[in-house]
Formats: structure tokens, C-alpha cells, sequence
């Protein structure tokens, strides 16, 4: 068999207001690479995804998106001092412990993603 290592997956997030989402993710802590009239590459650290200058309502509205990162609560207090809630319109809760294994905080992007960033718990020690 050849050499089937990959290299990286990266999703096509969708966009409402192309403009506003470059924005938005600029703001929430992500670098734009580059952008086209079509596309915005956005990374930080070895995450990346492609924002897409489209926009399907039935996609967008079942569309998520998980960010592990070491330390949920250095993101969630980049999330407050950016005044991201107020500044786009959205309620984020802070991060809660999950029954899945993860300390996370979730929120709706400008165009209906659902994101969640969060963190591994540690596993207790008896």
C-alpha cells in the first residue's frame, strides 16, 4: 500500500456576511492568512479553517466546529477582554465541565456556527 500520512483536514466554514465573519474570527484570536473574493484562510497555532464567501441557512444552522486547546480559561478571558458577546450580539456562556470529558465554552457565530473551545480534563488520581 502507498503512503496514505495526511497532512491536515481543514472544514469550509460558510459565511452570511463574508466581511463581518473575517471580522468576527480576526477578533476571536485567529490570524487571516490570506482571503480572496471566495475564501479566507484563517489559522492559529497548527488549527486552520477555511471561511467560504457562501451561505446555505439548512448548512450553516447544522454546521459546528470544536477547538481543543490547552487552556480554556486563557480563551475564555481573550473572549471577554475582545468584548466579543457585546460587540456581535451573542450570549457566551463561561466554560463548563462536560460529562464528555472536556472543560468548554460554546457560542454562535455571526452567521449561526456553533462553535465549542475547550480543553481535556484531567484525569482524577485516586
Amino acid at each position: 500500500m502507498g503512503n496514505l500520512a495526511t497532512i491536515e483536514v481543514k472544514a469550509f466554514v460558510p459565511a452570511r456576511d463574508f466581511e463581518l465573519s473575517k471580522q468576527f474570527y480576526q477578533d476571536l484570536g485567529f490570524d487571516m492568512a490570506w482571503s480572496s473574493d471566495a475564501l479566507a484562510y484563517f489559522c492559529h497555532g497548527d488549527s486552520a479553517f477555511l471561511l467560504q464567501n457562501a451561505y446555505v441557512k439548512e448548512h450553516a444552522d447544522n454546521f459546528m466546529m470544536h477547538l481543543l486547546v490547552e487552556d480554556v480559561e486563557a480563551w475564555w478571558q481573550h473572549v471577554q477582554a475582545q468584548g466579543i458577546a457585546a460587540k456581535y450580539g451573542m450570549k457566551i456562556d463561561p466554560p463548563e465541565d462536560r460529562s464528555w470529558g472536556l472543560r468548554d465554552f460554546a457560542f454562535i457565530d455571526p452567521t449561526g456556527v456553533l462553535w465549542r473551545i475547550g480543553a481535556d480534563i484531567p484525569a482524577k488520581t485516586e
